[in-house]
């Protein structure tokens, strides 16, 4: 090798810890996450308790930003159109991710391109509950009552297009079934009817309705995840009895906006990871009526498409669409 060359490589050789040095650590400031509802709901409950943990680990404080209202439009909005540089993330939902596109007719964003996925978080298993009174302690049983006299049940969500209501829509699809949906603002104003026995049936949420089924206040008939959920492990699954392939849940992950460098994704999806995989937080979750659901960038991203095709269908078929 000529000397000028092997002079001029070494150089290069003497530079590249400088230029490593040049890239900023990420991350560098604080990080944000938008949350598309407010304080005390379960995906703003979820997300403080793993960026708690991701404070600790980072140089940086992570702060959680509660922007409410719009179905959660305005907050995704803000969320796709801020910098790609993984200061700011979203809190994706179920319904923000996988109903909007198929119920907003002006929605301001776009679910599948204007993200990077990368976990999901929490998956939280949905349940229809009933009052005592109602006398029915199976699917089976509310399938045939509903065939028997159609459009005469009453059943509770906890407002149009939540994944109350889409389950709901789901459940009475695929068992062919006509119930009359009863939609209130919000599971906690739906819940306090079912408990008076002013409605008699309802779709809500494991970690909602626990502590009243605990109580026996409620009984639990079954739950809509593919598997029977650990909080209650004695109540079947809506597929097992009546309507097999079945599978509805609520759920909360973490996105960045699409362009966002695949190495921040990476280094995000790994520190997330690894707080989702302790014991600590997974009985935590469990305990406050979710499951813990880590993965790759890859399989959140799969998972948003086909929750985005499943809830398109129901929405076609049931005819829902949200003013917005």
């Amino acid at each position: 090798m000529p000397h000028a060359s092997r002079r001029s490589l070494l150089a290069a050789a003497a530079l590249l810890p400088g230029l490593a040095r040049a890239q900023p650590a990420w991350p560098e400031k604080p990080v944000r996450i938008i949350v598309p509802f407010p304080p005390g709901q379960a995906a703003d409950i979820f997300t403080r308790l793993y960026a708690e943990e991701l404070s600790r680990r980072w140089p940086q404080r992570v702060i959680v930003e509660n922007r409410g209202g719009g179905a959660g439009a305005p907050a995704l909005e803000a969320g796709a159109r801020a910098a790609p540089d993984g200061y700011t993330l979203t809190a994706g939902t179920s319904g923000t991710l996988g109903v909007n596109p198929s119920v907003l007719p002006r929605i301001p964003y776009d679910a599948e391109r204007d993200f990077a996925f990368i976990s999901n978080v929490v998956v939280l298993p949905l349940l229809i509950v009933a009052h005592p009174s109602l006398g029915m302690r199976t699917p089976a049983e509310i399938v045939a009552a509903a065939k028997a006299t159609p459009g005469t049940i009453d059943l509770a969500t906890a407002g149009p297009a939540t994944s109350q209501h889409m389950s709901a829509e789901l459940f009475v699809h695929r068992t062919g079934i006509r119930v009359n949906m009863v939609h209130y603002r919000g599971s906690g104003p739906a819940m306090a009817d079912l408990l008076s026995g002013n409605v008699r049936l309802m779709f809500d949420s494991v970690a909602s309705a626990l502590p009243h089924i605990q109580a026996g206040k409620v009984i639990p008939i079954a739950v809509t995840t593919p598997e029977r959920a650990p909080q209650l492990p004695a109540v079947p699954t809506i597929a097992e009895t009546v309507a097999p392939g079945y599978g509805a849940y609520g759920w909360t992950g973490l996105c960045a906006p699409a362009g966002t460098p695949a190495e921040v994704v990476q280094k995000i999806n790994a520190d997330l990871v690894a707080i989702l995989r302790q014991p600590a937080m997974q009985a935590r979750f469990i305990e406050l009526g979710g499951s813990a659901a880590p993965g790759t960038p890859e399989e959140f991203a799969a998972f948003v498409r086909r929750e985005i095709a499943q809830w398109r269908e129901v929405a076609r078929i049931a005819n829902v669409r949200l003013e917005g």
